[in-house]
């Protein structure tokens, strides 16, 4: 099949392109590289700059395609932002690049006849939860924008599907890490966990900063549920099959176990030997106490089982990465 990511000069979108052509699929990246990098892209994709707004472009982009004999089947869409703790300061540009830029993409995916879409979501769309380990069913109610950015697409997709037929899959999930196939989190300027972590493990940091320790956690600290990006990726695969028979799909992705952020740090002291200094801050706005999935669902319904759900493992992959990263540089 031709498949369009977008997003895909990204981590998740970069990875999950690799894994396209490795299973024998045609893919052409869809990137404006405001976050993304060229050198994410696979070697035998097909790489177009642009911008997701850019209503116009997508559908010469998908009727070129047709027109030529060789139409797309469907997208993978992860091009957004990410950051949870800017949307609670810009709210404004989460709503418009995640949201309205998104509806661009389904307007010319509806002109041109693709209809086929795996929805890069998030665990954002639950806010604070009410039990955990959540399920699909849980009430959506976000505690910051980011996730309400991501939650109006679900929306949209939902009335899409309903009055178009537009098939779809929405994956909510966790916080994705570790590394395969020379592929990391190179985030610019980085804002998640391990990696900065690790930033302070390769001497490029001085310490880590733990926000909040007052939450009703075993030791005080947020806990979050990790999954490796390879079983992320290979979740991304399976839903896009299921989607031949299927018209709409929501799953959580995750490891279906949390580690506070003290475990997250004790973890990388293990894997690095490095001792990681730490400095205390206040909690920051939007910040649920706990984050962990129930995947029972995508397990049950299309056999996903993740590969890596030990954080040392994880934690692992992504340390020789970084490693490499930085020596090559050096």
């Amino acid at each position: 099949m031709k498949i369009l990511v977008t997003g895909g000069a990204g981590y998740v979108g970069g990875t999950v392109a690799q894994m396209l052509l490795e299973a024998g699929h045609t893919v052409v990246v869809y990137d404006n590289l405001c976050h993304g990098h060229r050198w994410s892209v696979p070697a035998g994709a097909e790489f177009v700059e642009g911008d997701l707004a850019d209503r116009a472009g997508l559908e010469r982009l998908f009727s070129t395609a047709r027109a030529a004999g060789s139409p797309f089947d469907g997208v993978m869409h992860f091009a957004a932002l990410i950051e949870a703790g800017e949307s609670m300061q810009k709210p404004e540009i989460y709503f418009r690049n995640n949201t309205a830029s998104t509806l661009a993409l389904f307007e010319a995916m509806l002109a041109t006849g693709v209809n086929r879409l795996v929805f890069s979501s998030t665990a954002a769309v639950y806010g604070e939860p009410e039990s955990t380990p959540i399920l699909e069913d849980a009430r959506l109610q976000p505690t910051n924008a980011y996730g309400e950015s991501k939650l109006l697409v679900e929306h949209m997709l939902r009335w899409l599907n309903r009055i178009h037929g537009f098939r779809y899959a929405s994956l909510r999930y966790f916080n994705v890490a570790g590394a395969i196939d020379g592929r990391g989190e190179a985030h610019e300027p980085e804002s998640h966990l391990i990696p900065l972590i690790l930033d302070v493990a390769l001497g490029r940091r001085q310490s880590i900063k733990i926000f909040g320790q007052d939450y009703p956690t075993a030791d005080g600290t947020c806990i979050r549920d990790y999954i490796h990006v390879h079983d992320l990726a290979e979740a991304h695969l399976l839903a896009f099959a299921a989607l031949e028979q299927q018209d709409r799909l929501i799953y959580n992705i995750g490891n279906g176990q949390g580690f506070t952020v003290r475990e997250v740090i004790d973890s990388v002291r293990r894997v690095t030997g490095h001792p990681i200094p730490v400095v205390e801050e206040p909690r920051r706005p939007g910040d649920p106490a706990v984050l962990v999935a129930s995947s029972e669902k995508i397990k049950a319904e299309l056999g996903w089982q993740p590969k890596f759900a030990k954080l040392d493992d994880i934690i692992a992959s992504a340390w020789a990465w970084h490693q490499q990263r930085y020596s090559r540089k050096a």
